[in-house]
């Protein structure tokens, strides 16, 4: 008798987003075991490409279920590996992963298709680039981190170092862009169309690390409060920036209303969390899916896809 499909559920990693990771994977190893699926963790703890080879053959799965956040995980690393084992994967290819994490390369993409992005300029580690005549406040990130890991908001020219140097340990590439005032939404792109937005209400100045998986510390409104117009607009704009970086099958779009209702694109997830806080999960039970069913129609998805590699 032929062995049951093994689904391995790849979690950790090596990057500041190590234990979201952790908590992602193994809430998606629960639904899939619930649902009787032959499914195991697999923690990856190195970022090398020979260890994970040689930890993935000894596991000897059919499946690898992502949920791996940050570096290795949604750069395009781990699936490119992937790809040369003959394994699929969940969610998007190597190259619209990479193009995704990169907030710099996405971000020159979505203002070449029209789409409205906050003002920035560059730092790198040999040189300033760009203009620095912003109005303060600004955003400091790094160009390629997710979970607003080394991301500042700072009110003043004395604080842009100290926030620079914050930045820089995480990426050798840094934003720092003008504050767009108005309402932080995300829009949930499931069977690559997009999902009600949810609006979310920071309990902190902006919707940083703590406020995203601590619970009590975010409000989150599902749907977002909005017209019917402004609600579409929306979430054409989330899948017009899914579209334009390559991703298949799911992603979050994380966007600014601005007090115009104007859609600023901040940055595309292409693996969102599977945490207990997490916004894809909710906007998908919205429409009446629950948890199980959304881990299992991504993981049929990874299946059944011939992704342009």
């Amino acid at each position: 008798m032929a062995r049951k499909m093994r689904i391995g559920v790849l979690m950790g990693g090596t990057s500041a987003e190590r234990e979201i990771s952790l908590k992602s994977g193994k809430a998606v190893l629960r639904a899939l075991q619930s649902a009787r699926e032959d499914a195991l963790a697999i923690d990856i703890k190195k970022a090398d490409k020979n260890y994970v080879t040689d930890l993935l053959f000894s596991y000897d799965i059919d499946l690898a279920f992502l949920a791996l956040h940050g570096s290795f995980g949604e750069d395009g690393t781990i699936q490119a590996i992937l790809d040369l084992m003959r394994i699929p994967y969940t969610g998007s290819a190597a190259f619209a992963s990479r193009l995704s994490m990169d907030k710099l390369a996405s971000r020159r993409l979505f203002e070449a298709a029209g789409l409205a992005v906050p003002r920035y300029f560059v730092f790198d580690k040999k040189h300033r680039r760009g203009s620095t005549s912003f109005a303060f406040p600004l955003v400091v990130k790094p160009s390629g981190c997710g979970s607003s890991i080394g991301l500042s908001i700072i009110d003043n020219q004395k604080e842009l170092k100290a926030a620079i140097d914050l930045a820089f340990k995480y990426d050798r590439c840094v934003l720092v862009e003008e504050y767009v005032e108005g309402r932080e939404m995300t829009v949930g792109i499931f069977e690559d169309s997009p999902l009600e937005a949810i609006e979310i209400r920071p309990r902190r100045r902006f919707f940083d690390y703590k406020a995203k998986y601590e619970q009590g510390q975010a409000d989150y409104i599902v749907p977002a409060p909005l017209p019917l117009k402004t609600m579409q607009v929306l979430k054409d704009t989330a899948l017009k920036a899914h579209t334009l970086l390559g991703c298949f099958f799911f992603s979050r779009v994380d966007i600014i209303l601005n007090n115009k209702d104007i859609p600023y694109v901040l940055e595309v997830n292409t693996i969102p969390g599977f945490t207990a806080t997490s916004l894809l999960p909710k906007a998908a039970l919205h429409k009446g899916i629950p948890f199980q069913e959304l881990v299992l129609a991504i993981a049929r998805a990874a299946l059944g896809a011939e992704k342009q590699k």
